[in-house]
């Protein structure tokens, strides 16, 4: 997927763009890293925006679209892009599609995130005096006034973006005043009408993750105490039978040898007798003669 985020700053661009990249593996390229990269790495474009930058001047679209076009024909950008502060201006958008076609490749979807700027000023107001009151450092390009300039340069150059891309059937606007999840399942939705695939480890751990599964696996965890409760009696049960068996084994082997043993002694006992008896008798006899 090759996409534009369009919105006012404040939008929340920068969040949705993260959770895009997570979500569909592809990179989100800020023309602001792309420019340093190039100036880093010594490039012909790098060189010549090396060149404008310490002149103090604005780099030329032209060399914003060359930086672009040999960043977007590295490894990481195979899967696609997210572009970051690019385009801001018809013109720009124009270069952009040229580069596009040249390479023989499309952008799938621009996305507006749109929000109601009194909102937005509103928040920043109340952050910037909750900041203060707790005594932290405001940076001077988070705060209300600048904010205005901000967007007032927004409406004038950014905003005609949305007029060209809907003529090319490129648009998508979403509220980006909804709460974040709900703004990136809304641009989720979009981006798979439009033909968007996931990979599939993300799929899966998704799937994982899904409201439906989380349930699943909660009946399945409250299942397993109940379960192992009655393992636990059938296992107590089996062991109550096997005690009452073995005692009952036991009690008759005792009885057993009890008898045995009373048997033993009444024999003894009557062979004695008999064997006396007998002794006496034959006494009696020897005594007659």
């Amino acid at each position: 997927m090759r996409i534009i985020l369009l919105g006012p700053p404040g939008s929340g661009k920068g969040t949705q763009a993260q959770l895009l990249v997570q979500r569909y593996g592809i990179v989100q390229l800020s023309t602001g890293e792309m420019l340093r990269a190039a100036v880093a790495a010594a490039t012909p474009v790098g060189l010549k925006a090396k060149e404008v930058m310490a002149a103090g001047g604005l780099v030329p679209d032209e060399v914003v679209v060359g930086i672009i076009s040999d960043r977007i024909e590295q490894p990481d950008a195979k899967n696609g892009f997210i572009l970051d502060g690019f385009p801001r201006t018809v013109p720009q958008a124009e270069a952009l599609d040229e580069l596009l076609r040249h390479k023989h490749l499309k952008l799938d979807a621009v996305i507006e995130l749109r929000v109601n700027e009194s909102a937005l000023l509103s928040r920043v107001e109340t952050r910037v005096a909750q900041m203060r009151e707790r005594g932290e450092e405001v940076r001077l390009d988070d705060t209300p006034e600048v904010l205005t300039k901000r967007l007032a340069s927004y409406r004038s150059q950014t905003e005609p973006l949305i007029h060209y891309y809907s003529e090319r059937r490129k648009l998508s606007t979403i509220d980006g005043m909804m709460a974040i999840d709900e703004v990136t399942r809304a641009i989720h939705r979009q981006l798979l009408a439009l033909g968007a695939v996931e990979p599939k480890t993300h799929a899966r751990s998704a799937a994982k993750s899904s409201p439906a599964k989380k349930a699943k696996a909660a009946k399945k965890a409250a299942k397993k105490p109940a379960k192992t409760a009655k393992k636990a009696g059938k296992s107590s049960k089996k062991t109550a039978k096997k005690a009452v068996k073995g005692a009952k084994k036991a009690a008759k082997k005792t009885t057993r040898k009890t008898v045995k043993k009373a048997a033993k002694k009444t024999a003894r006992k009557a062979v004695k007798k008999g064997a006396k008896k007998t002794a006496k008798k034959v006494t009696k006899k020897r005594a007659k003669r």
